[in-house]
């Protein structure tokens, strides 16, 4: 496994800005199944779409001789974004034709697709609007079950659903890189339970301290570049170190 724990802007499989510009570069695509009239709520919309990127990665085709290999191992080699589109009636059947995996939660359904040439999206997917993504919880999240992992969100950074689940694949991500295989296996078992939630305002600076994974924005939409904006809270990752996005 590469050393991920040593980047700090970016997910990125070279320390060497230069190398990971120079590779080719990928996105995730990830869609959100998002009708006018029963929108999912914006918790269990960024928790799917954390267990998505989740699902990818355990996936076999994502692995050794799999049919995804190589655009993984392509994404992973350079700057790693996730980008989220919104589809409703036709579009989402369109969408849901395509390869991919779709994962769902209590009312949310999001679609993740194998990664693609920024500048290469199916046309189907290229046509989905990024815009009209802000979703709202309709009461306030019950606090996180006991010993389920949490992605824990700063609360003094505003951002939009979409962007907010890009975040939280990445805070998934960076937990799925760093624990061992058969934590990883019975966590996939499990089907990958998780609570998003946004920390408190004064517990935040001893959650990025505590050496627990970090998501780090390189700031390509709506955030400063080096913004901390998630940390992933796995008991088997305390003092795992930093991490970074693309």
């Amino acid at each position: 496994m590469v050393p991920h724990r040593a980047w700090q802007t970016d997910l990125v499989s070279s320390d060497s800005p230069e190398d990971r510009d120079a590779a080719p570069q990928y996105v995730l695509p990830l869609v959100v199944h998002i009708e006018k009239t029963t929108p999912p709520s914006r918790t269990d919309a960024l928790e799917t779409a954390a267990r998505a990127v989740l699902t990818l990665l355990a996936d076999e085709r994502s692995g050794p001789g799999g049919e995804w290999e190589k655009a993984v191992r392509d994404w992973e080699d350079a700057r790693i974004r996730k980008v989220v589109r919104r589809a409703r009636g036709a579009e989402w059947r369109r969408a849901s034709t395509l390869p991919g995996i779709t994962v769902t939660g209590t009312d949310a359904e999001v679609r993740v697709f194998p990664p693609v040439p920024l500048d290469g999206w199916p046309k189907d997917l290229a046509k989905l609007q990024v815009s009209g993504t802000d979703l709202t919880d309709p009461e306030p999240p019950p606090p996180p079950a006991p010993d389920t992992p949490v992605l824990w969100f700063n609360p003094s950074v505003p951002m939009s659903a979409g962007k907010a689940m890009a975040q939280a694949g990445h805070a998934a991500q960076l937990a799925w890189w760093e624990l061992p295989d058969a934590t990883r296996e019975r966590w996939s078992a499990a089907g990958f339970p998780l609570s998003v939630r946004t920390a408190a305002a004064d517990a935040w600076s001893g959650l990025t301290m505590s050496g627990l994974p970090v998501v780090r924005d390189a700031g390509f939409t709506e955030i400063a570049p080096g913004t901390c904006t998630v940390v992933a809270d796995h008991g088997v990752l305390m003092g795992a170190g930093p991490g970074g996005v693309g």
